[in-house]
């Protein structure tokens, strides 16, 4: 036993566990810095939260201006190139018509993919990823913005595989765990 009456063990163990805090508040510093280059989702954690607990919308706004649910077609399922199937509607309205948020969320993305060209995905209620392509423009948005229902994303286009097609938006919603499923229910209930 040394002074005090505490074995040298004890000391040995509390001085490591001294630097355990320490180390820890450092961690979570560096996480709160890099997070927000690993998924937009992390700089506004609470309303991630809330967006994934909250139910998803049995009803959706279209969300081309002045395009109404009665003149939808559906179009799930369809042939594509490749042997893929269409995921999603298409929505066909004049170039630089305005696009606008079927819902609150988080902008995950805004930049370009192959087939998409540019596109925008929102974070949504229940995990649902809410994904607009083919746009000429983007609006003034950045990935971990939050969104509401109507704000405006960007402006319809050609961009991606459908480059020289009537000009349309290509709007898909993909479950967080579950894989794509068709809009046009949501849209012209």
């Amino acid at each position: 036993m040394s002074r005090a009456g505490v074995p040298p063990a004890v000391k040995a163990a509390s001085r490591r566990l001294t630097w355990l805090p320490l180390a820890l508040a450092a961690l979570v510093l560096a996480l709160a810095q890099i997070a927000p280059r690993v998924s937009p989702l992390f700089e506004h954690p609470i309303l991630a939260f809330r967006l994934l607990r909250n139910p998803a919308a049995s009803h959706l706004a279209v969300p081309v201006d002045g395009v109404t649910a009665a003149s939808l077609t559906g179009s799930w399922g369809s042939p594509r190139p490749g042997g893929r199937a269409h995921q999603g509607i298409d929505i066909f309205a004049p170039r630089n018509t305005p696009i606008r948020s079927t819902t609150s969320g988080i902008v995950v993305t805004v930049g370009r993919n192959d087939l998409g060209g540019r596109i925008v995905r929102i974070f949504g209620p229940a995990g649902e990823w809410h994904y607009y392509a083919h746009l000429e423009r983007f609006a003034e948005i950045h990935p971990g913005q939050p969104v509401a229902p109507g704000q405006i994303l960007g402006y319809v286009g050609d961009s991606g595989n459908a480059q020289g097609t009537p000009t349309h938006l290509h709007y898909g919603i993909y479950r967080w765990r579950g894989g794509a499923m068709d809009p046009y229910p949501r849209l012209h209930p």
